[in-house]
Formats: structure tokens, C-alpha cells, sequence
């Protein structure tokens, strides 16, 4: 029940802020779009919210942690889609951004989309990869071998 909580909370917190509070921020006073990019836009946020609580669940049942990094999985995840791509929790809420471009149009959005991809790519390079290098050792780096960091490795599948 605490690990629930746990996520739970991170998942409003931090996920809540960057995929929902700051882009409504940003196009606060903009209308939404209709038809057809209404319904692209609900597909981008179903895809990424069922990405993001995918890969939470494997990080609670069998990693025993969270996405925080004060709190990460005690065991490396490398079932589920983490065995497509090493970090679909980043993809996932990068999809739910891409969501919101497309229901308002908005440059912007994009923009915005395109630093929080870069600030997940310089965290995942310089702080998750190294410490998961320590923290797991040789199965990391055979992982990582086998892994594509963002997207799926072609004749690997």
C-alpha cells in the first residue's frame, strides 16, 4: 500500500506538472482543436498514459520502486516494454506532449516538447545510465547492449 502511495503521489507530482499542468499553462487562453485532431490528440494521451502506468507497474510488482530517483526499483526492470526500449516512461509522457500539440496547434507546445525531450536526454545520459552502471553492473551493460535507449532496435524485436 506505501508503494502505491508512493507512486501515486510522484505521478501527480512530477508527470502531473510536466505533461498536463505546464502545457495547459501554455495555452491557457487558446482554443482546442475539433475533429480530427481531437481525436489524434485523445489517441497520443491514451498511448502515453498507458506507457507511463505500463512501465510504473513493472517498476512497482517487480522492481519494487518507483520513477523517482530517491526511490527507484530495487531490481533492474527489463520486462515489459522495457524490453523494447530503455526508457518508455520518458516516451510515454514525450507522446501525452506530442498530445497536446496536436489538440491546439500550438508552436509553443512543440517547443516546449522538444526542451523537456532534451532535459530527459541529457538526464538519462548524464545521471540514470551512469548510476544504473553502478548500481546493476554487468547485466546493465548487457541490457544496455541489447536496448535501444529511445527506440526499439530493429532486427531485435
Amino acid at each position: 500500500m506505501v508503494l502505491f502511495f508512493k507512486n501515486l503521489v510522484f505521478t501527480v507530482v512530477v508527470p502531473g506538472t510536466v505533461a498536463i499542468y505546464v502545457p495547459l499553462l501554455i495555452v491557457r487562453d487558446r482554443p482546442a482543436g475539433s475533429g480530427v485532431s481531437l481525436v489524434v490528440a485523445v489517441g497520443l494521451f491514451s498511448l502515453g498514459a498507458a506507457i507511463y502506468f505500463w512501465c510504473v507497474w513493472d517498476f512497482a510488482a517487480f522492481g519494487r520502486g518507483t520513477p523517482a530517483p530517491i526511490d527507484a526499483p530495487k531490481k533492474l526492470v527489463v520486462r515489459g516494454l522495457y524490453r523494447f526500449t530503455r526508457n518508455p516512461i520518458y516516451v510515454g509522457m514525450l507522446t501525452i506532449l506530442l498530445g497536446w500539440t496536436v489538440l491546439f496547434n500550438a508552436l509553443g507546445l512543440l517547443i516546449y516538447a522538444l526542451c523537456v525531450g532534451l532535459g530527459f536526454h541529457l538526464f538519462v545520459v548524464f545521471y540514470e545510465e551512469p548510476h544504473l552502471q553502478k548500481l546493476f553492473g554487468n547485466s546493465y551493460e548487457e541490457y544496455r547492449a541489447r536496448v535501444g535507449r529511445w527506440l526499439p532496435r530493429i532486427g531485435r524485436l
